[in-house]
């Protein structure tokens, strides 16, 4: 089952930031709390922090691309690749 990364709430009155850039690339492992992505707004930097352990399955937002509060970043999918392993008989 995939883990969906979301942009968090950044502030009162900010309702959308920049994708600033990406630290992983689809397919690379990535630990539970470990920064993958940087988004900018008007007034600060935030590090999105995986919110589990598996693997960087898929990026849905660009570096460059303006996205909102809530708004679907990626996903991590479970173990070594995106796809669980089929089971051995």
């Amino acid at each position: 089952m995939a883990t969906e990364i979301r942009v968090p709430t950044l502030g009162e009155s900010v309702t959308e930031a920049t994708v600033a850039q990406w630290y992983k690339k689809p397919g690379e492992s990535v630990a539970a709390d470990e920064p993958l992505v940087e988004l900018e707004t008007d007034k600060v930097t935030v590090e999105v922090p995986a919110p589990a352990a598996g693997v960087l399955s898929e990026i849905l937002a660009k570096d460059g691309e303006t996205v909102e509060v809530g708004a679907l970043l990626g996903q991590i999918g479970e173990g070594k690749g995106a796809a669980p392993a089929p089971k051995k008989e």
